[in-house]
């Protein structure tokens, strides 16, 4: 498959996976699917992993991925070749972009599932409060630790689930954007299609 085609591809593939993570940090701000006061949410919630993250800093890469294989550059002096191989090059960039966002939203999210969500708990020093009542991850391996959350309902279940998902997003965009880095390479030193060098691309 030549570089543009196969760029094409990864475009299609992280458009769908920003849209996922803009809706799950959405998400996050209506604990079990309710409306709450604004400082009641979890506060990872509001640096916005998804929605900045892997959601707007990933649509840039997405978008320049999916017009490489339509480019019609004129290049350099009217070489085609060369145009088509700086378009390439160029898509390194918001290759890194793609990196730098989806990496932001993979630490948000890491973050937030080991300190747990902000919830309404019986302190044992403080009485009842809104706070952080896990430390450490220590609720991820003792589920009955879950029970300590009294509101919202079922916090500790939605923002694990949905940052969970957010994380792995995360990942896979970091994945497939390091593969366009490996692939505008290749099609930078290539051509458009590295089984057609010197040939008509």
């Amino acid at each position: 498959m030549c570089s543009g085609g196969f760029a094409k591809c990864l475009g299609i593939s992280l458009l769908p996976l920003a849209i996922i993570c803009v809706l799950c940090n959405i998400l996050l701000f209506f604990p079990d699917g309710k409306v709450i006061e604004s400082e009641h949410i979890t506060k990872q919630v509001w640096y916005f992993g998804g929605i900045l993250g892997s959601g707007v800093l990933m649509i840039f890469p997405a978008l320049v991925f999916l017009g490489l294989k339509n480019n019609d550059c004129c290049g350099c002096c009217g070489n085609e070749s060369c145009g088509r191989r700086f378009a390439m090059l160029s898509s390194i960039l918001f290759a890194a972009v793609g990196v730098l966002g989806a990496g932001y939203s993979v630490i948000v999210s890491a973050v937030a599932i080991n300190q747990g969500p902000l919830c309404f708990y019986d302190s044992e020093t403080n009485g009842t409060i809104w706070g952080y009542p896990f430390s450490e991850g220590n609720y991820l391996s003792d589920k009955n630790l879950w029970n300590k959350c009294q509101e919202p309902k079922n916090v500790v279940h939605w923002n694990l689930a949905l940052f969970a998902v957010l994380l792995a997003m995360g990942l896979i965009q970091i994945a497939l954007c390091a593969v366009q880095v490996v692939n505008g390479l290749l099609g930078a030193l290539c051509g458009d299609c590295c089984g057609c060098c010197g040939g008509v691309i």
